[in-house]
């Protein structure tokens, strides 16, 4: 049995709480808040309600939400708002396994999976970007591990609009590929900008399909980490492709990120990411160091595609070393170069019957220019070399004996034609 006691030091009221009436009405209020779930706290309430103010209910102030203090669009949602409508998702379409169905009679009936389009997948999927319209066909960019192995190819616009997509040309060594779709459904077209004129520590954003078409024209942010960054790069079967030039950002790009976007603030496009540059073989990622191919590689390398579907590259027919890698004293001494030449390629050998033979290169030339532009390294010689044609004739400049020549050669080789 419940019992109500009073304070040792109150005895004014103390013969109040004795009365049958008072002690029943306690006793009552004591078993509903018990039942409330508040038991004691209502004793004490009872016998010193001083202590305690009463809680009110239904008076409280709703809580709202206020008006955003950011005014206007950000440069990245400026960005975002140009470009976006250009980047695509790339369905990568395959002939699945040939499974067996069990019969009711005991027996496996083999599925024929060889010709109908019922048939084919969801492979993989990647990203891709819209960069041309001529007449009813518009022309897609994206990376060639995106479109490896494909029997069929869809692209997903931004709109959610499905198209079926036509392969046109590939190349490995860039890891770039183009595609053409009807164009009554295009509304929007990327902008390339200059990748020369990138500076470390621009802003820029990547827009793609991470983890499919799931996710489609999704944005992520960061920087450029590095304006040219040389990677290994290797085929679908992960054979050497040699080095690649690329663009080093720290804009997160995630698996069906390869073949989206990398735009600078204006909205243009600097690169086209691929995931497939910044694996280390084993398809694992390292947090903070995405790649881009830059746009300048890729309008050369589209370009060529859509017109023959693939690429001939010119060589110079050289053995080499990039300057950087010989210590000081070799440059003043072997090389004899004069202390204002910090970069360049040393010939180490020439090839038979390519251009470096017709030049005369020899052993421990230092090329520091094509055309004009200068050489710091191997990245650079092959990009010159890459943005001309087989037929085309270049000025080389080099160093021999600390002398500076300057001479015209005809790009009459490929790299096809070279032994590893």
């Amino acid at each position: 049995m419940l019992e109500i006691k009073q304070p040792e030091n109150d005895t004014t009221n103390k013969k109040k709480f004795m009365t049958p009436m008072k002690k029943v009405a306690v006793l009552a209020g004591v078993v509903g808040l018990v039942g409330g779930g508040v038991g004691a706290a209502g004793v004490t309430y009872l016998e010193n309600s001083e202590l305690l103010n009463p809680v009110s209910v239904g008076t409280t102030t709703p809580v709202k939400v206020s008006n955003s203090n950011v005014k206007g669009d950000t440069e990245a949602t400026k960005a975002f708002n140009v470009a976006s409508g250009a980047v695509v998702s790339v369905i990568n379409l395959q002939k699945q396994q040939a499974t067996g169905a069990y019969s009711m009679f005991g027996e496996t009936e083999s599925k024929d999976s060889s010709s109908s389009d019922n048939d084919l997948e969801t492979a993989s999927e990647g990203s891709g970007v819209i960069y041309k319209k001529s007449g009813d066909t518009a022309y897609i960019v994206t990376n060639n591990h995106v479109v490896a192995d494909s029997n069929a190819l869809q692209v997903l616009l931004s709109d959610g609009t499905k198209l079926t997509a036509t392969l046109v040309g590939t190349d490995d060594i860039t890891d770039l590929a183009v595609l053409k779709v009807k164009a009554d459904k295009i509304k929007d077209i990327a902008q390339f900008a200059n990748s020369n004129e990138i500076k470390a520590g621009q802003s820029v954003i990547a827009i793609g399909s991470p983890m499919g078409s799931e996710y489609a024209t999704s944005v992520t942010a960061g920087i450029i980490s590095a304006t040219k960054r040389e990677v290994a790069s290797t085929d679908e079967s992960g054979n050497s492709l040699g080095t690649a030039t690329v663009i080093q950002t720290d804009a997160p790009i995630n698996s069906g990120n390869s073949g989206g976007a990398l735009v600078n603030m204006a909205g243009q496009v600097v690169g086209i990411n691929s995931m497939k540059l910044s694996s280390s073989g084993t398809g694992a990622t390292i947090e903070g160091m995405g790649f881009a191919i830059p746009s300048n590689t890729v309008v050369n390398i589209i370009n060529q595609l859509e017109k023959t579907g693939k690429i001939e590259r010119p060589a110079l027919g050289i053995k080499m070393l990039d300057l950087t890698s010989i210590s000081v004293t070799d440059q003043e001494k072997t090389l004899k170069l004069p202390s204002s030449v910090k970069g360049g390629v040393v010939v180490m050998d020439t090839i038979d019957d390519t251009p470096a033979k017709t030049l005369g290169l020899e052993k421990y030339d230092v090329i520091t220019k094509i055309d004009g532009k200068a050489v710091d390294g191997s990245g650079d010689l092959r990009d010159a070399l890459y943005e001309h044609k087989i037929g085309d004739t270049i000025k080389v400049t080099y160093y021999r004996d600390g002398k500076e020549k300057t001479e015209p050669v005809n790009l009459t080789a490929k790299t096809s034609q070279l032994d590893d």
